[in-house]
């Protein structure tokens, strides 16, 4: 394959440079050794370097391999290459592409000076024997047809003493703040979670809104309480994001703590919506006012197994992954069995769907968007998960998938919202049991044929309203009547017959006015 590619050899000065860095002193019995990896932009990338090292271990070189089935894979990782030595890995690059930069004074674009070590200093050399050193600043620019993943190796092919070197890489694309110090794959992050967190936030304010209405109509459900705990934690997440890539845009350090924590923070919350959707599927605070024991246990031990997969998953991604591949969160057995477990719950979601409509038809008008809508959700991530692990170009991949996962979760919670809106003109509103009933449900009276497992059949309060003959008030929709009305009163019986000081109850003790 023809590949319109060229490496500009460009001696770059790095004094005034506050960049994105790798640093270190690599130590090896190996001739050949793999040091950093980065998506540069055509034109825009540059990699400067200053390295140092003792004259004894020369000729040392810088590899520059990029991502072409011919060059960094058929080299690396190691185990699938082991047959190759350093020459032969080193034989896979073109000269005339300018990518083996000699480390020595015989290379003049390599800006490197072989100088003398002075007694009390460079301790790290001076261990050698050796009393000259080479020291190397300067740098390259990067030209191809497109993004494309570039990777730093080290080698001295045939050296009996291995590999010895102090060095910085700094990596970086052009100077605009919103770009310099992102690999190419990650550019856009940054601005799609301050996109996305302005949203949240808006979001989760208008919960925190339909939650005060919902608890003066007694109709706050632990239900919605974890949805604003879930929302909740989506904030927190998206806030150490930005936290974490302003200060990457800044000065190119990586704050790995917070960016853990941010993932955390988002897998709780992800945990939470699933058991809050699985709850709701089963009837809980819909047809329902408690979970059987068993199905307790089943709910306890699925989020267990939840919360051990996600552990099991970032800890093989800070133990397990080479840095000298570019792999994807997911790409773990971990990840493969969170794919497999999300699966698992979507079927359970329909299967818990399924036997309360069985014994609740009456809650249609809720549960099948309910239904359709969040099997899309079920499924939508496994799969995009399968196809970016898959199917999708390594070089834009992180970028990609941090759009849609956010899309994917933003989507459901706004769903969730207007689905439960306690509106007069929302057929879906789910709940009819206020939260003061549900004490009175667990000590129910002999023959009432409520109980706290299976509410009484209740159909929405605008679909009853809508049989009447007259045209309903929709700004009492959701009131609580008062036990004792006054003399004279007038009551309303749901068939639209008016009585001067009669009064109908509901069977929790409530007048229906």
């Amino acid at each position: 394959m023809n590949l319109i590619l060229g490496l500009s050899i460009v001696f770059l000065s790095i004094t005034c440079v506050s960049s994105l860095y790798r640093e270190g002193i690599l130590r090896t019995t190996e001739d050949w050794d793999f040091l950093a990896r980065f998506c540069f932009v055509s034109e825009l990338g540059r990699l400067r370097y200053e390295v140092e090292y003792p004259k004894s271990f020369a000729v040392q070189n810088f590899l520059l391999y990029y991502d072409e089935p011919g060059q960094w894979p058929a080299v690396y990782p190691p185990d699938e290459a082991v047959k190759k030595t350093c020459l032969e890995k080193e034989s896979v690059m073109n000269p005339a592409n300018h990518q083996i930069v000699n480390l020595t004074n015989d290379y003049i674009w390599s800006g490197c000076v072989l100088t003398s070590v002075e007694e009390g200093e460079d301790n790290h050399i001076s261990v050698f024997g050796d009393d000259t050193k080479f020291v190397c600043k300067g740098g390259r620019s990067f030209r191809s047809v497109r993004e494309r993943w570039w990777y730093v190796a080290l080698s001295n092919c045939g050296s009996k003493s291995g590999l010895y070197m102090k060095y910085k890489l700094t990596l970086t694309n052009g100077d605009n703040w919103w770009k310099k110090h992102f690999s190419a794959d990650q550019f856009g992050i940054l601005q799609t979670d301050i996109i996305f967190l302005c949203l949240f936030v808006l979001v989760f304010f208008i919960s925190l809104y339909v939650a005060d209405k919902l608890k003066e109509k007694q109709l706050f459900h632990t239900t919605y309480k974890m949805y604003i705990s879930v929302q909740f934690f989506y904030v927190i997440s998206l806030l150490c994001y930005l936290i974490f890539y302003i200060e990457y845009a800044n000065d190119g350090t990586e704050a790995e703590n917070m960016k853990l924590f941010a993932r955390i923070m988002q897998s709780v919350a992800d945990g939470i919506f699933l058991l809050m959707l699985i709850l709701m599927g089963k009837g809980y605070t819909i047809t329902r006012g408690r979970i059987s024991h068993s199905g307790t246990v089943k709910i306890a031990v699925l989020m267990c197994v939840y919360a051990v997969l996600y552990a099991g998953l970032f800890f093989y991604e800070s133990s397990q992954f080479d840095p000298g591949e570019v792999l994807y969160l997911y790409e773990s057995p971990a990840g493969f069995a969170l794919i497999g477990l999300r699966g698992f719950c979507w079927f359970w979601f329909i299967y818990a769907i399924f036997f309360t409509l069985k014994h609740y038809p009456e809650k249609g008008s809720f549960y099948y968007p309910f239904f359709f809508i969040y099997s899309v959700w079920f499924i939508a991530l496994p799969i995009m998960i399968l196809v970016a692990t898959f199917g999708m170009p390594k070089w834009w991949r992180e970028k990609v998938m941090n759009v849609i996962e956010l899309t994917i979760a933003f989507t459901g919670q706004l769903i969730f919202l207007i689905l439960t809106r306690p509106s007069a003109a929302n057929s879906n509103f789910p709940y009819h049991v206020r939260t003061s009933q549900i004490g009175v449900l667990n000590t129910p009276e002999e023959g009432n044929p409520n109980n706290i497992d299976n509410f009484m059949h209740h159909g929405y309060g605008i679909n009853a309203l809508a049989r009447d003959q007259y045209r309903p008030n929709f700004t009492e929709m959701f009131t609580v009547g008062n036990p004792n009305p006054p003399p004279y009163s007038s009551t309303i019986y749901s068939n639209g017959v008016q009585n001067g000081n009669s009064e109908k109850t509901n069977g929790f003790g409530e007048s229906i006015h």
